[in-house]
């Protein structure tokens, strides 16, 4: 069954990264794919706090969730984001996006 889901995974990857060159060029293509098919906002824990996510972004080298909590906003690397149970629609694509990352 893992294998399916890393072929799966693949395939997305795959399809974000299909006219890109270079590692610049894929984030963007895994980024746009992020910000076309991820429902947001979605809440989530962070260090036992709930946070919102209200968008993602392209920083120059990660893609980030910027989360808030009230009046206070903070950017967290979507590799490190834990996300929460179910996921949102389109947490796939950060399954893909951490699958090309190495994580």
């Amino acid at each position: 069954m893992a294998s399916k889901g890393n072929a799966t995974l693949q395939a997305m990857i795959e399809e974000a990264t299909v006219d890109a060159y270079g590692d610049d060029e894929q984030l963007t293509g895994l980024f746009a794919m992020l910000k076309e098919h991820l429902a947001v906002p979605f809440t989530t824990t962070v260090l036992g706090v709930e946070v919102t996510v209200r968008k993602v972004d392209l920083t120059a080298d990660s893609i980030v969730a910027v989360c808030t909590r009230g009046r206070h906003r903070q950017k967290i690397d979507l590799l490190d984001l834990p996300l929460p149970t179910p996921a949102p629609d389109g947490a796939a694509w950060i399954d893909a996006y951490r699958r090309w990352a190495g994580r």
